[in-house]
């Protein structure tokens, strides 16, 4: 039997355009928005072949719309025309982005660890910042993320 083998991209998408008046970011970043935006950069730069060819592979595993915080699972094959792709993207819908590449790894439990490392920093961060404006709900929700990397598998 032949094992798939995969790479893992852990990724932060950073907004280019700040935040608006009210202190929101202009575009809330989900699975859908994510990977049409890749894939739409793969079409333009490397054709309907080479998008076809990583279609089959390319999945959005986790998204924190917090953090920006994402993890991509792709081929081994693909992963230099699917990291290249992203960082060729400028934008989600009307927003500017770009991606920075955080970890990089072959399996699905090195990568759960960087993430992890990166959501808790991230976490301890915001509550320096927020302080006593940290309701439970929020905390809830922050430890929901953290829980939900720690039971990704293939």
């Amino acid at each position: 039997m032949v094992q798939f083998k995969n790479r893992y991209l852990v990724i932060e998408v950073l907004i280019n355009g700040g935040k608006d008046s009210s202190g929101n970011d202009p575009i809330i970043i989900t699975e859908y928005n994510l990977l049409k935006a890749i894939k739409d950069n793969i079409l333009l730069n490397f054709g309907e072949c080479g998008l076809a060819l990583s279609l089959g592979s390319l999945q959005v595993k986790y998204v924190n719309p917090s953090t920006k915080l994402c993890i991509i699972r792709t081929s081994r094959d693909d992963y230099q025309k699917i990291w290249s792709a992203m960082t060729m993207v400028k934008s989600i819908g009307r927003c500017p982005v770009t991606f920075n590449l955080l970890a990089l790894s072959g399996t699905i439990k090195a990568c759960k660890s960087a993430a992890l490392k990166c959501e808790e920093a991230k976490f301890e961060q915001y509550k320096l910042e927020a302080q006593n404006h940290l309701t439970p709900e929020r905390l809830s929700q922050i430890r929901g993320y953290i829980d939900k990397i720690k039971t990704l598998e293939n």
